[in-house]
């Protein structure tokens, strides 16, 4: 097997382990959300002691990653395929801990918190997912246009976000008693727009590997 050829076996193992660590990131969230909505502790715990399979993964992608360019040397392209590897399995491991910060926020609330949680919570989450897999999508394929699809789709989950926070501090004002609850949505809002942001940053990851320099999805 020639030098080149077992290094294209090596990027493909390295993209594989990327898209199955997003996939991941994306499963976390699922449970996440479906634990706070149904008031599920046990199972919020559960997504917790799971983090540590994401973190070890992302260890893996990072040490294959290191040793590839120890030992091929990469220039041009195949280099930021490896540097970008490394990028956006931090981003993806980041945004699995804001699953774990959901999954918390369940586990605060406790299985009697008495309130009806927000709708709007669950479609941003589905909209997020969504943006995870077209992140995959545009990540196997290299494809910029569709990762520049993914600074449109965050525009609609800052909206939403906004206008949860919104509709959150105008609850605290007339149930002051269950303000801590409901302190609690409005941080699971957060932690799903800023979910949404490291996709962001991985979309912004492949323009960089595409293009060979830094852009601004957000501008």
């Amino acid at each position: 097997m020639s030098i080149r050829v077992h290094f294209e076996e090596e990027l493909e193992s390295l993209k594989n382990q990327i898209k199955e660590l997003a996939l991941d990131a994306k499963s976390s969230l699922d449970s996440a959300i479906h634990v706070l909505y149904q008031g599920d502790v046990e199972k919020a715990k559960q997504i917790l002691e799971d983090d540590a399979v994401i973190d070890s993964k992302e260890e893996k992608i990072n040490d294959d990653a290191i040793l590839m360019l120890a030992k091929q040397q990469p220039v041009a392209r195949d280099l930021r395929r490896i540097v970008i590897a490394i990028k956006i399995s931090s981003d993806l491991e980041r945004m699995a801990d804001h699953s774990t910060n959901i999954a918390k926020a369940t586990i605060h609330l406790g299985e009697d918190h008495g309130i009806d949680i927000d709708p709007e919570l669950r479609e941003m989450a589905i909209l997020v997912m969504d943006m995870v897999d077209l992140a995959v999508k545009a990540f196997e394929n290299e494809d910029i246009s569709l990762a520049s699809k993914l600074a449109e789709m965050d525009d609609i989950i800052d909206k939403k976000y906004g206008s949860i926070v919104k509709e959150m501090l105008e609850l605290t004002a007339v149930n002051p008693e269950q303000i801590q609850h409901i302190m609690q949505m409005a941080y699971v809002a957060r932690y799903i727009e800023r979910f949404a942001d490291h996709i962001t940053n991985i979309g912004e990851n492949i323009f960089y590997l595409v293009k060979g320099k830094t852009y601004d999805l957000n501008k």
